[in-house]
């Protein structure tokens, strides 16, 4: 009886040793991923994420190995044109003939300003393929007056490898997991390995997640697009004695239209004011006129007595 026992536990025993080392070791790779131990940015040795799911990582590997570089690229830029609207139009066909696209549209109505009245604006947000931002953006400043344009670059190749890294271990994790699951006697085993497996996915799913937002934000540079109007086009500072004098010739004519606009409201209240003013004076008159004659009337009438 008992080498009977003892030869039905061996199969059990086995198996929890191989499960034990099989955790073991994925733990293993795991921390060396966690704590920054992952492959150098040129290793050629390290797999391909997504190569286990068919790709749909959204992994950045063949990308980063080909420059050695992940880099996301964000700018803005503000042209003057004539009918923002239209050059709006262009603008999207520019860069979805370059195959990107549009993220965000929004369109101003025509302004007033003064006596002036503005073509309106736009503003856009562009989605522009990396390797096709240089020339996309030629034919973008082509639509008008360039006034600003801004890029900034941020490099994540590190973060991008990191995950990259982790993710692989951990499928390598979940098929060493799956393979422990079909090989399981016991309802205890079952349930270990499956929360196990959950715990892992969960992960994967999370790291999955990261790899497609990189994969997006370093394959498609965003672009803010803004248009104006010329009436409302940043003013050019004068650099020659030309557009010194012509900015100076601008400058007195706005002044002369802005006091003719002042005289042209203050006329109204000076013509009232006015008005009232002769009303007040030609009743202040009469009453002068009145008192004096009310005097002369007593002076002669005090000289009439005197005389009696």
């Amino acid at each position: 009886m008992r080498t009977s026992r003892l030869l039905s536990t061996i199969p059990a025993l086995a198996l929890a040793a191989l499960l034990l080392s099989g955790c073991a070791a994925a733990g293993t790779q795991e921390s060396a991923s966690d704590s920054g131990g992952m492959p150098g940015l040129g290793a050629p040795e390290a797999p391909a994420v997504g190569e286990a799911d068919g790709g749909s990582g959204g992994n950045l590997a063949s990308q980063v190995s080909d420059d050695n570089r992940a880099v996301i690229t964000v700018g803005t830029l503000y042209l003057t044109v004539e009918a923002p609207s239209e050059a709006a139009s262009d603008a999207v066909a520019i860069v979805e003939a370059a195959g990107g696209r549009v993220d965000g549209r929004q369109e101003f109505a025509p302004r007033t300003f003064g006596d002036a009245t503005d073509a309106g604006g736009a503003e856009l947000v562009l989605r522009i393929p990396a390797d096709r931002l240089t020339a996309t953006l030629e034919k973008l400043k082509a639509l008008g007056e360039l006034e600003e344009l801004q890029l900034s670059s941020t490099d994540v190749t590190r973060e991008v490898q990191d995950i990259d890294a982790r993710a692989t271990a951990l499928r390598s994790s979940i098929t060493r997991l799956l393979a422990l699951q079909d090989a399981a006697v016991t309802v205890d085993d079952l349930i270990d390995l499956e929360s196990a497996i959950s715990q892992r996915q969960a992960e994967l799913e999370s790291l999955e997640s990261q790899q497609r937002y990189y994969a997006d934000q370093v394959g498609l540079s965003t672009l803010t697009l803004t248009l104006g109007s010329e009436e409302v086009a940043p003013v050019d500072e004068p650099d020659t004695f030309l557009t010194g004098l012509l900015a100076g010739w601008q400058a007195l004519v706005t002044f002369g239209s802005a006091l003719l606009v002042i005289v042209g409201v203050l006329l109204p209240w000076l013509a009232a004011l006015g008005l009232i003013g002769v009303i007040v004076l030609v009743i202040v008159r009469a009453i002068v006129r009145r008192y004096q004659a009310g005097e002369r009337a007593a002076a002669v009438g005090g000289g009439g007595e005197t005389g009696a």
